[in-house]
């Protein structure tokens, strides 16, 4: 277990692989699952201001079932999440491209500086999962089956989980969490 600030981490963040591999998968992620993405609580506020900028990038399905439901909803086990379009199917913001795999139509608004949100930190910090207690976050390693060839290509590239999701960590903690993190990984 690694302690850094009000967070706990399990030994698999310093000690699993993990590199997307998403020729393979085909983004998986965003399909599978029994609901849409886990959303903060400010992240609802995000969604709802920034859906303008986003509505264009995402499918015709997926604008229907936003419209309908909202641009998030509380899924069966009383969590806030994206809307998904169908019932355990795709998320309301995936979107394919021209090789079929599946991306985020929130990333991709994003990434044409439409909005300063990249995506939900839930999907930004995949495979860490992270569990709110009341004194401390215990960020977990998700081992999920569709993530395979992740595991395989950070394997062969040798990269930690930590270190493939060091933009999204610094996201949610800060570069000084990280540099925190990286101390005590090298010392243990």
């Amino acid at each position: 277990m690694i302690i850094v600030g009000n967070a706990v981490l399990s030994d698999d963040v310093k000690e699993k692989f993990f590199v997307c591999n998403l020729e393979a998968c085909k983004g998986a992620c965003c399909v599978e699952g029994d609901a849409g993405a886990p959303l903060e609580d400010d992240e609802t506020k995000i969604l709802e201001e920034i859906y303008p900028q986003v509505k264009p990038y995402i499918t015709e399905e997926g604008r229907k079932v936003i419209e309908e439901q909202g641009t998030w909803v509380i899924d069966k086990e009383g969590d806030k999440g994206t809307p998904t379009i169908g019932d355990n199917a795709e998320c309301a913001y995936a979107i394919r491209d021209e090789s079929g795999i599946l991306k985020c139509g929130i990333e991709q608004a994003y990434l044409d500086k439409k909005t300063d949100f990249k995506k939900p930190i839930s999907c930004h910090m995949y495979p860490i999962r992270i569990t709110k207690y009341d004194q401390y976050d215990a960020l977990n390693y998700d081992r999920w089956d569709i993530c395979s060839p992740a595991c395989e290509l950070g394997d062969q590239l040798g990269v930690p989980v930590y270190k493939f999701l060091k933009e999204a960590l610094i996201r949610k903690y800060g570069e000084d969490w990280y540099a925190e993190l990286e101390e005590e990984i090298a010392r243990s």
